[in-house]
């Protein structure tokens, strides 16, 4: 049942991707609600999540929120590093570098494999708590597709490597949720990873994907789909209760 159930995930992340994927001609809309997905995700999804489960003090700060600033800079720490390799080689520093797209939409993939496992951990808590997990895996699971090919093409990747992010990223809740079958993952850990990669989205969205989107575009349209990207990541969290 929990496999049968992310196969919802499944296609909700293709049509995800498939929306990213044929919206060309309005790119700066699609990067703003890229951006707007983001920020709603970590937010509102993850960072809450994360606190919940790995709420452990340390020097008077929960470690989760210690892992969320540490993703934020280690994302950064690497976009630095790359840049002064580049400048050292006689490129431009500020030329978008293909691996780090490459990279964050692989941490989305693994993000989606996380989805699927909270999908048969709560179907083994119960039923009703699995319908909870599974409509808010599902529904954000649009964003996730959306935000994986949009990533992976934004840094200048290939449509075709663009278009194998987004399917391992669909089949990534059906291999999650298959692995419940077998193992458990503890609670504090995955907190732990939340956050960190909470901090990594909330890089990408801030230094990169909102700048991009009004840098030719500085329009009030674009900032409104940034605006419905996080109103619609709120209204996944409230109506699952997640």
């Amino acid at each position: 049942m929990p496999v049968v159930i992310a196969v919802g995930a499944f296609l909700m992340t293709l049509v995800g991707g498939w929306v990213a994927h044929r919206v060309t001609d309005r790119r700066h809309l699609i990067l703003g609600l890229a951006g707007g997905l983001m920020l709603g995700v970590v937010g509102l999804d993850l960072l809450p999540e994360a606190l919940e489960a790995a709420d452990v003090p340390l020097l008077g700060v929960p470690a989760a929120l210690l892992c969320f600033v540490l993703g934020f800079l280690a994302a950064h720490a690497a976009e630095r590093l790359l840049a002064v390799r580049k400048a050292a080689h006689g490129m431009d520093p500020e030329e978008r570098v293909p691996q780090v797209g490459l990279t964050a939409a692989a941490a989305m993939v693994v993000h989606s494999l996380m989805d699927g496992f909270a999908i048969g951990a709560a179907y083994q808590v119960g039923s009703e708590m699995a319908v909870a997990v599974a409509l808010a895996v599902i529904a954000h699971d649009f964003a996730d597709g959306f935000n994986t090919y949009t990533i992976a093409s934004l840094y200048g990747n290939a449509r075709r490597k663009a278009l194998l992010l987004l399917g391992a990223d669909a089949l990534a809740p059906l291999v999650g949720a298959a692995a419940t079958l077998l193992i458990t993952l503890p609670e504090q850990p995955l907190g732990f990873y939340l956050g960190f990669f909470g901090g990594v989205l909330l890089y990408l969205a801030t230094s990169d994907i909102l700048p991009e989107a009004h840098h030719d575009h500085p329009a009030l349209s674009t900032l409104g789909c940034t605006a419905a990207g996080v109103g619609f990541m709120w209204l996944v969290v409230g109506l699952s209760g997640h």
